[in-house]
């Protein structure tokens, strides 16, 4: 028996759901599902930049799974483009959180009260 997911900590709620190819009916496309901490992991890791360590932390899941996140994410996501499909953001197990930038550096540190100290590089 498969251990129950764990809850992922999930910042950012996309402002649309479906992407598909322009000028394709919807009903001629086959739709692949990329649920939201799936994206989440691909914002993190692809658009922030961060180390799967760091944004493991940020979601409050292992850095193994946080790969593995990461992984099938861009498979979907190079699926679409490459074969032409449509793609929807939805479901996943997922809390909704809001998380806190520095106010000197710019990164995400998670939430009120983590322990983010900026380096010398950072700003």
């Amino acid at each position: 028996m498969a251990r129950p997911s764990k809850t992922r900590m999930v910042a950012f709620k996309p402002i649309y759901y479906e992407f598909k190819p322009k000028g394709v009916p919807s009903t001629e496309l086959e739709k692949i599902g990329l649920t939201l901490d799936e994206l989440e992991a691909i914002r993190l890791a692809d658009y922030e930049g961060l180390d799967h360590e760091e944004a493991a932390e940020l979601m409050g899941i292992s850095r193994p799974t946080f790969s593995r996140l990461v992984e099938k994410a861009r498979r979907k996501v190079s699926e679409m483009f490459i074969e032409g499909k449509e793609i929807a953001i939805e479901g996943g197990s997922v809390e909704f959180v809001r998380r806190h930038r520095c106010r000197r550096c710019g990164k995400e540190t998670g939430f009120l009260g983590s322990k983010h100290k900026c380096r010398p590089e950072e700003g």
